[in-house]
Order: C-alpha cells, then structure tokens, then sequence
C-alpha cells in the first residue's frame, strides 16, 4: 500500500512538473513575440512615415527589443513620496499577470491549447474586465492628480467598450452554439452567416484599439493634458511591466480576433489546398494581419477627443450591436439554422 501511494505521489509531481514546464515554455514564446512586435511596429511605423527605424542594434535592428528592455531594467525605480508603496508595485505585476493567464484557454492549433474549457468565452471576459482594476490601481497609488486622472479615463473608456465587445461575442456564440473557442474555430458558418458578423468584426476592432488604449484611443496618455497617464509616475522595471502589458493585450486581442472571426488556426477562406502548412502558422499569421490593423491604424489617424470616443462607445456602438443581436438571431431562426445545443 506505502508503495502505492509513493508511486502515485511520484506520478503527481510528473505531472506537475509538466504542467509548469509547458506553461513556463508557452509563457516564455510568448513573451518573445511580444518582444518583437514593438521592432514591427517601429519598422512598420517607420515605413509609412518614410524613416528607417531600428537598425543598428544587430542585423536589420532585431535586437533593439531586447536593448530597449536593458536599457530599461538597468534603470533606478523612483517611487513618489507619498505613494501606496504595495499597490504602486501590484499595479503593473496584475495588468502583465492577466494578459498572460488569458493565454491559457486560447487554442493555437488543433490540440495545443494549455485549458481547452467549455466556457472560454466567458473566462476571457471575465479576466480582461479584471485588467480595469490594475490601472484604477496605478493612477491611484500614484498619488498623482495626472496619474488618477488617466486612470479614470482609461477604466471608463475600458468598461464603455466592453459592453459593446460583449454584445459582439454573443452574436458569435449565437452562430456557433458553442462558448468552447477550439469549438468555435471549427464550427461551420455559411456565407450569409459571415456576412452577417462582417459588422461585428468592425465594431469589433474598433473596440479593441479602446480596449487596450491604443491609438487614435490613446487618451489616458494626453501629452497635453495628462502627460503620461496612469503610468505617468511608473519607471525602469515597473514601465517595462506596463510596456509589455499593453503589447501583450494587443495580441491576446488579435488572438481572439483570429478565433472569433477569422477562422483560428484553419487555412484562410477554406481552401483545402493551404492545408499543408501548420495550423498554428495560420494562426500567427491572422494574429499578424490584426496587429497590423493596430500599427497601420496608429499611423493614419489623429486621436480623438474624449467625448468623441464616450458618444462613440455608446450612442453609436452599443445601439447598432444591441439591434444586431436580434437580427442575428431572426436571421437564424429564419432560415431554420439555429445551431443544435449538445
């Protein structure tokens, strides 16, 4: 008996062992892309502004991600005066925390998935609502009226758009019949089926330049108004923690871009024939394309002024999407295609 329980506690601290191994590895690849990103942006931003951007530090400049986060690490963190030291730390550290845990129920290919869950929707949302309270957090540790100030404007603007990201992904689930994401990428949709959620995409990638104040919706960060922000206090390390959070939103976000709309980790358009080259290419490849919306976006418009972006969240949004829904589900009903529940 003793050497049964020896034996299965053995087998329990395997598994374990290779539960974190593959976390730390997923979590490490994703990091790097993340890294890499900032160099495409630059390069990208770089290009339609008619400049070189990074290319000295290493071949065609690929190592500045990692110069920059030297630079940075190797910095003093000065900390105000009178800030609430342990909140003024947690801030960054839950932001990064977050957007890597969501990681967890996002199905890169087939079977690579770490969680494959039958609620990953509502996980996804739950945990990216979670990200409003590390920047409340961050502006009000700061103990800095710009620092609060920013925070409040992002939480608004972050809650104001998930509303409308929400009422997106119901229409989603509505064609699917399934909140399971590995389930959603296979799930079949007709023509009209894709014609019907092309609105969604757009108010979808809309909300998500809010969502993770990206630009033209960079309005916690008003140079003119507000300085910095919520992170307009935050230095060295504790930047970096926030500079990574920001990008490795932006992915998270094109990831479920990619599973809600694009077709996840299946060839583009359902040609059989581009079956040959891996799934989890494909997928990156859609994550790619998503953030370049995000770069090509950054460079074309101006930022918008605050109440522009308020009534846009809700006097245009949130009506259309609400009214959207229910001609979703008419349509369905309609033509008899309403997905069976298992």
């Amino acid at each position: 008996m003793l050497e049964l329980l020896i034996g299965l506690s053995e087998n329990f601290w395997l598994q374990a062992l290779a539960v974190v191994a593959t976390i730390v590895v997923f979590a490490v690849i994703i990091m790097v892309f993340v890294a890499f990103v900032t160099y495409a942006e630059r390069k990208v931003l770089g290009a339609m502004q008619r400049r070189q951007g990074p290319m000295t530090v290493g071949p065609f400049g690929l190592l500045q991600p990692f110069a920059d986060a030297f630079k940075l690490l190797s910095k003093e963190t000065i900390i105000p005066t009178q800030a609430n030291r342990p909140v003024f730390f947690l801030a960054p550290i839950l932001i990064l925390s977050l957007a890597l845990v969501s990681w967890s129920v996002i199905p890169v290919g087939a079977q690579l998935v770490l969680s494959n869950i039958n609620v990953g929707v509502l996980f996804l949302f739950a945990v990216s609502s979670l990200g409003v309270y590390g920047v409340i957090m961050a502006g009000w540790a700061s103990n800095s009226k710009y620092a609060f100030l920013g925070g409040l404007r992002s939480a608004s603007q972050m809650v104001s758009y998930e509303v409308s990201m929400g009422l997106v992904i119901v229409t989603v689930i509505l064609c699917t019949g399934s909140m399971n994401l590995s389930e959603i990428v296979l799930a079949e949709r007709t023509w009209w089926m894709q014609l019907l959620l092309l609105p969604m995409l757009v108010i979808f990638l809309v909300s998500i330049l809010a969502e993770t104040n990206r630009a033209p919706f960079d309005l916690p960060e008003g140079e003119s108004e507000l300085s910095g922000g919520f992170m307009v206090e935050y230095s060295a390390g504790t930047f970096v923690l926030f500079f990574l959070g920001e990008y490795m939103n932006m992915v998270l976000m094109g990831a479920i871009t990619t599973v809600l709309f694009l077709g996840g980790w299946l060839p583009p358009f359902g040609i059989d024939t581009l079956a040959f080259v891996p799934g989890p290419v494909w997928f990156v490849l859609k994550v790619c394309a998503v953030l370049f919306f995000f770069f090509w976006t950054r460079a074309t418009f101006p930022r918008y002024r605050y109440d522009q972006l308020m009534r846009l969240g809700w006097k245009v949004f949130l009506p259309f999407s609400m009214a959207w829904v229910v001609v979703v589900a008419g349509a369905l009903i309609y033509m008899n295609a309403v997905p069976a529940q298992g």
